[in-house]
């Protein structure tokens, strides 16, 4: 009998659902993911983008690794340290950014556009200048491409590590179409390989370094609180999962510990075997109401496209 089908990974599926639902509502977005019928939206169900984002536990420990590469970049965090109120409400930002990631992946076109136009607005007003004098603006191309490169790097990996296979060609492919989002954003030169993104990542390091506000930023992030059943257990598996997906450089930039570095391990492994049951638990997703939208069978996320 399969493990999926047991009175135990029902009452599993359930839980997880609950837990995911309270951490990340379904609260209105004013995007139909059900119509019009037949508009692939930016990426379509024969994409990658897909199929990647479709896959909860990799989507949050990719994000959660994203968010620990993007703190070391002193410009693109000064955005986020002067213009959010990220020590209150930092739940709050992780859920602004997952409806951001899910609209630009699966809504219709135009409502993907919207969502980008609104996003460019907000930046063009967000401006100011670094300790050490220098000026930064969240539309500067660099950091658009910073910043997405992480987030895809983390997505990639999350699934990789944690929900399935994934052939280099397929991750190749993954990069070269999901860069549509920042180049709409305004990013420039933005890598599309794995093997472009060694080598992005490589040119920036010099660039990077951990400051006071960049462990501030980390203390805030690890000390996060999501609203759910087991906070503590959630939070420390999500974050040592995400810490798990990191470049082999970021670590001793980050001043991870050999302890931290063990958890990290650990939990990869733990989530590693709960990806069969997220997938049941949230067949009824966004990815699967646009594969209905297009008159396709959501079990074809489950296979990558030929």
């Amino acid at each position: 009998m399969s493990l999926l089908s047991t009175p135990v990974s029902s009452v599993v599926t359930a839980q997880i659902r609950r837990w995911v639902l309270d951490a990340f509502p379904r609260e209105p977005s004013g995007i139909d993911y059900d119509a019009p019928a037949g508009d692939p939206g930016w990426f379509g169900p024969d994409s990658v983008t897909w199929r990647i984002h479709s896959e909860f536990p990799g989507m949050l420990a990719g994000g959660l690794c994203a968010l620990m590469l993007q703190l070391l970049h002193p410009r693109a965090l000064a955005g986020v340290y002067d213009h959010s109120n990220f020590r209150h409400d930092l739940v709050g930002r992780l859920r602004r950014t997952t409806a951001f990631v899910a609209g630009t992946s699966y809504a219709p076109a135009a409502a993907a556009q919207a969502l980008v136009d609104r996003v460019r607005r907000i930046h063009a007003g967000v401006t100011g200048t670094l300790p050490d004098g220098r000026a930064y603006a969240a539309d500067d191309p660099e950091l658009l491409t910073w910043v997405h490169v992480t987030e895809a790097y983390g997505f990639l990996e999350g699934c990789r590590r944690y929900c399935r296979e994934v052939p280099a060609a397929i991750a190749d492919r993954y990069y070269a179409e999901y860069r549509r989002v920042a180049e709409a954003l305004g990013a420039r030169a933005v890598p599309a390989s794995q093997a472009q993104v060694r080598a992005y990542f490589a040119a920036r390091q010099p660039q990077l370094r951990m400051d006071a506000r960049s462990r501030e930023v980390l203390a805030v992030l690890e000390g996060v609180r999501l609203p759910v059943p087991l906070p503590g257990a959630s939070r420390d598996l999500f974050l040592s999962a995400g810490a798990a997906l990191l470049p082999d450089w970021a670590p001793p930039l980050l001043g991870r510990r050999r302890g931290q570095q063990l958890r990290a391990a650990l939990a990869a492994r733990l989530l590693r075997g709960s990806a069969p049951l997220f997938r049941v638990a949230l067949g009824d997703g966004i990815a699967a109401r646009a594969c209905r939208r297009m008159g396709r069978d959501p079990q074809l996320l489950l296979h990558w496209p030929p």
